[in-house]
């Protein structure tokens, strides 16, 4: 991994790879079948998004290292996804990535973020700027709550 990281707008025939690389960050942490199973809505990629401009894939070497997007959530918006690919992981990528979707969302006039993060990536919103206001319950999973974050988005 030695070359630069690229980040750009997602294609619509990149839909399902980039759903599969959701899927492998998240196993990355140890979850089992089921869980995997119970998250697969949460861990796809959406069309709505994609044709949006509101996903973002970050190359390395040509090759998809991690995603992320943006999207509606009732009155504001919110981190859909966020993942890194496990073999790109602690390489910078996700660092860069963060900062392309916070760039994205000013230009979007996004004045904040909510992040409702896996407890493994909490620290690492943290880290970047976000900041911990509670926990919301799981979409996928009954009866999981998780780490709620939000972002400041600031102003172009």
């Amino acid at each position: 991994m030695t070359g630069q990281t690229v980040i750009r707008p997602a294609r619509e025939d990149e839909i399902e790879p980039l759903s599969q690389l959701c899927r492998r960050s998240k196993a990355h942490w140890g979850y089992d079948a089921r869980f995997m199973e119970l998250s697969r809505n949460s861990l796809t990629v959406r069309r709505q998004w994609v044709t949006a401009g509101n996903v973002l894939v970050a190359e390395r070497d040509g090759v998809a290292a991690g995603v992320a997007a943006i999207a509606p959530d009732g009155p504001g918006h919110e981190v859909a996804l966020f993942f890194v690919d496990p073999a790109f992981m602690g390489h910078g990528i996700g660092a860069d990535l963060y900062r392309a979707m916070i760039a994205l969302a000013a230009e979007r006039g996004i004045a904040r973020l909510g992040v409702l993060a896996d407890p493994n990536a909490a620290s690492f919103y943290e880290k970047m700027g976000a900041r911990p206001v509670g926990s919301e319950p799981s979409e996928s999973i009954p009866g999981r709550f998780l780490p709620y974050l939000e972002v400041d988005v600031p102003r172009r």
